[in-house]
């Protein structure tokens, strides 16, 4: 999460070329499951302050999107309407298409953790709560809820043979999701934990900041999360990879249940 300043020169070089043209940096760590209950403890996370979400992937049962660097995610938030995100990782901001730059709900963001950083583009449209429930229950098919201009970003990088007919719904993961200021720090974090099927979790710690802002978000987030004991060189893994992985081998296991 806060490991920028150890990046190597040729690394160095690469954010501080593209830091002037995206909309923001997120820094990230996650937490290993022995250390997620002391971490959460230590950065003073009251769980009760969590906010309940539901994710879901639209995707091929063989992750092609995901291979590819597409994700396609739903997602239902509670007490508020839902949406629906295509995102494009890596891309740099250069490679953005022009006519997306200023359209509503799309954005450049830098994703930086110990493990390296990846610039991605993504374009997110509110769905109601209703359309995004019946997505998830396999009532309702994901190109209705798909706006034009994500159908274009899509098609930039969609797998050769893979059209959206060749699409379907993974999840829903749960979540919990709080946001807080630690003690003593200036900036809000945000806590993630991921339930995933088989009983794995994933805590994710992360803050954003404005390009101009983020190698000091790093050094101050480093410096605290240091000092409460959190480990910043334990294994990386991506929410994103890691749920995708996990909803692919229950549909896989579901399916060869299903034919037995």
């Amino acid at each position: 999460m806060a490991a920028v300043p150890t990046y190597d020169a040729a690394q160095l070089a690469g954010v501080l070329a593209i830091l002037p043209d995206v909309d923001a940096v997120e820094l990230k760590l996650t937490v290993p499951d022995d250390d997620q209950r002391s971490a959460v403890r230590a950065l003073g996370i009251d769980p009760l302050d969590a906010v309940v979400r539901q994710v879901a992937f639209v995707e091929t049962p063989d992750l092609r999107l995901s291979a590819a660097g597409v994700v396609v995610r739903a997602r239902r938030t509670q007490r508020k309407p839902g949406d629906l995100t295509v995102k494009l990782r890596p891309m740099l901001p250069a490679d953005v298409p022009a006519d997306l730059r200023d359209r509503d709900g799309f954005k450049v963001e830098v994703d930086a953790s110990p493990a390296g950083y990846t610039c991605s583009c993504s374009l997110t449209v509110e769905v109601p709560d209703r359309k995004v429930r019946r997505l998830m229950e396999g009532t309702r098919a994901q190109s209705d809820l798909l706006a034009d201009s994500q159908r274009a970003l899509l098609h930039e990088r969609m797998p050769a043979g893979v059209g959206l007919a060749d699409l379907s719904v993974l999840g829903p993961v749960n979540l919990l999701k709080c946001r807080s200021t630690p003690p003593g720090h200036r900036r809000r974090m945000v806590a993630e934990l991921w339930v995933l099927p088989g009983g794995g979790r994933i805590l994710e710690l992360s803050t954003k900041a404005p390009p101009d802002e983020a190698f000091q978000a790093a050094a101050e987030t480093k410096v605290l999360l240091a000092g409460h004991g959190i480990d910043l060189t334990a294994p990386q893994e991506t929410k994103t990879r890691s749920a995708l992985a996990a909803l692919a081998a229950e549909r896989a296991g579901n399916d060869a249940g299903a034919g037995d």
